[in-house]
């Protein structure tokens, strides 16, 4: 083991919201406006006094998500800044176009003069319009501006054509319902973004596409909960979670709660894992059990694998490799350092994403200190434990039946006299198994393993979907058996980084896709072709040779039978079989032993169903470069950050399936003694 390398910082810990609402112009909010103002101050000094109250260690500025829209948006965006909180806006269009139709100009040439001109070109636009377009870019100035701009100009030309022509209903009603489509894809970056989402809504629609009440329902199907304010009764804020509790919206709650009791609630889980009661003592490893996260860092770095171990990796090769040079391979791996992944592995697309069109440096510092340099350092620490649990457990499966054949070799090989050295021999490996099974159970070679395996997964992926502004919602992260803070870990990681200062334009979806994505794909699906028709042959041949194994038995059997009739038989003298007689035991306890060991391999490893796990994952990720090519090759313009952020999205959902699969095979596969 090396000292020379340390564990990367643990993620900073924040909260995340988003805000959504009502604009100036809705009656109820407009009737209302001064207590929904004080209902609002009211739940964030609520949530600040929540994240203030928490003492587990340093928080990082709560994070506010929100789109600039005048009325609840505006409202909680000033009072964000005045906290000291991170004020980030995923904005439906580019700024230019996002003020322009946000300031409601009347005519067509207010809305060229804010989308062409200089501050000047606005004197003849009324102080109302000049007031409301000042005001979004003063908060923009203040904001960290995630904009989607790569459909800028054709949604440039609908909103002029919409003010050209007034009377045109038609004209007003293509631009409506495209801006909502870009609103909705804003409005789900944000809930992506977000823990909790608070919203102010009159409860009367959810199906105006990117309106608010469609915004609460998207966040209750993703898992989030949403801190309701009924516009009607302001002072009556509450908290919803689920799609489910839409349905009887109107009727009131009807179970008292202490609203303040239930949102400090709310805000610990967002803040911090939510592990199982005693779950170590059950297992009666309490004393040497891992709090949670603080466990990656306290893992010791391995310079280079021990051959020790290798033992899992060695039948994967022996009989799963296609050549004889392949089988007997070198298999020590020197692992790469958080450092070295920056200059070896992760160079190549690390250098194509600072070349994407308007990527900043400093993000990509970020993602490489705040996520690739943790994954290198999980996917190390999980690839040791890899091998000890697994090569700790095939090596008991083959030190188990050597002990039962050892224990009685002197049959054949020594006297009874020098049995004693053949049972020490037996007491030894025995022994060993049982230290190899203890120690294994004491230090969580299993646990440890699934933990940092999940926390490596789920960061391996992720610098791609950061590219995009994608990100899994807190309510769709799997859960583990046991522990929940792998998945805190990973989105902690991703959230510390959070969503990048950028400007999305066509230029730069189609890179992206072509370059980094598409790319992406078609390696991981390489990779699964590859492990599922490896896994596959290692199966076919460790079932073979267990049955090579058990029909050579059948002939030992077979073979010491008819040696013994034929001497009752005086076909032959009786002393052949007699003299023969130990060697047939002593073969009649091997070759089923070793054959019930290699079939104990293949049950543990179980490398048919996880041959399948890749093959089933292999065929998902071809589907979609399948759906990459058809839009690569659809006309220019047909690229847009909706269908780029689906792809990317189904990506990840591969992803978290392969981890939820092989999670459920091997599961429930501790270290135990193999009887």
């Amino acid at each position: 083991m090396s000292d020379a390398v340390s564990a990367p910082p643990m993620p900073v810990v924040r909260l995340c919201l988003g805000v959504t609402g009502h604009r100036e112009d809705n009656p109820a909010f407009a009737a209302n406006r001064s207590a929904i103002v004080a209902a609002l101050e009211q739940v964030l000094d609520e949530i600040d006094a929540a994240v203030a109250a928490e003492h587990h260690g340093p928080i990082a500025p709560t994070r506010l998500h929100c789109l600039l829209a005048d009325g609840t948006d505006q409202i909680a965006a000033n009072s964000s800044l005045a906290r000291g909180w991170e004020l980030i806006a995923p904005l439906p269009f580019g700024l230019a176009l996002n003020a322009a139709i946000n300031s409601h100009p009347a005519t067509e040439g207010e809305a060229r003069a804010l989308l062409f001109g200089t501050p000047g070109d606005c004197d003849d636009c009324s102080p109302e319009l000049r007031q409301r377009a000042s005001t979004i870019r003063s908060l923009a100035s203040r904001s960290r501006l995630f904009e989607l701009a790569d459909s800028d100009d054709a949604m440039r030309e609908l909103f002029l054509d919409k003010l050209r022509c007034p009377n045109d209903t038609r004209k007003a009603a293509t631009f409506a319902a495209e801006s909502s489509l870009r609103v909705a894809l804003a409005g789900r970056v944000m809930i992506e973004q977000s823990d909790i989402l608070v919203a102010v809504w009159d409860g009367l629609t959810r199906a105006l596409i990117g309106g608010t009440g469609h915004t609460i329902q998207i966040a209750l199907e993703t898992g989030a909960s949403v801190i309701w304010i009924d516009t009607h009764a302001p002072d009556q804020w509450r908290i919803l979670s689920g799609p489910e509790s839409l349905a009887g919206l109107q009727a009131g709650s009807h179970i008292e709660v202490d609203r303040s009791v239930e949102l400090r609630t709310l805000v610990r889980h967002a803040l911090y894992p939510a592990e199982p009661p005693l779950v170590h003592k059950r297992h009666g490893h309490r004393r040497h059990a891992a709090p949670g996260a603080e466990s990656l860092a306290r893992e010791a770095w391995p310079t280079r694998s021990n051959p020790v171990w290798h033992l899992y990796r060695r039948v994967e090769a022996l009989f799963g490799a296609d050549s004889f040079r392949a089988r007997f391979r070198n298999l020590r791996v020197i692992y790469e350092t958080p450092d070295a992944i920056i200059l070896r592995s992760a160079a190549g697309p690390l250098a194509l994403a600072r070349a994407l069109p308007g990527q900043l440096h400093d993000y990509m510092t970020e993602i490489e200190s705040g996520i690739l340099r943790r994954f290198a350092w999980a996917d190390g620490i999980s690839a040791r434990l890899s091998d000890v649990y697994r090569g700790g457990m095939t090596l008991n499966f083959l030190l188990a039946p050597l002990a039962i054949v050892g224990g009685i070799a002197y049959l054949t090989f020594a006297s009874s006299e020098e049995k004693w050295l053949f049972a020490l021999f037996e007491l030894t490996l025995l022994a060993t198994v049982l230290a190899i099974t203890l120690i294994g159970q004491k230090q969580r070679w299993h646990r440890r393993w699934f933990e940092t395996r999940r926390v490596a997964e789920y960061l391996r992926h992720a610098p791609i979907l950061q590219l995009f502004g994608v990100a899994r919602a807190p309510g769709r992260w799997p859960m583990g058996t046991e522990t929940s803070w792998p998945e805190w870990y990973a989105r902690h990681a991703l959230r510390e980084v959070g969503l990048p200062q950028l400007v999305i334009t066509q230029p730069y979806l189609r890179r992206a896709v072509t370059e980094i994505l598409w790319d992406h794909v078609m390696t991981q699906r390489d990779y699964h072709i590859a492990k599922a028709r490896r896994l596959a042959a290692v199966h076919h041949n460790l079932d073979r040779l267990a049955e090579v194994l058990f029909a050579l038995a059948v002939m030992s059997v077979l073979g010491y039978l008819i040696l013994k009739g034929g001497g009752a038989l005086h076909i032959w003298p009786k002393t052949i079989a007699e003299h023969l007689s130990y060697m047939f035991t002593f073969l009649g306890v091997l070759l089923p032993t070793f054959g019930a060991a290699i079939a104990g391999i293949r049950y543990f490893g179980d490398f048919e169903r996880f041959s399948a796990i890749s093959r089933v994952t292999a065929e998902k990720l071809q589907a979609i470069h399948t759906r990459i090519d058809r839009l690569l090759s659809a006309p220019e313009g047909a690229l847009d950050y909706g269908r780029a952020a689906d792809l990317a999205h189904a990506t990840d959902d591969v992803v978290v399936s392969e981890i939820e699969s092989w999670q459920s095979v091997f599961g429930g596969k501790q270290v135990t003694v193999p009887v």
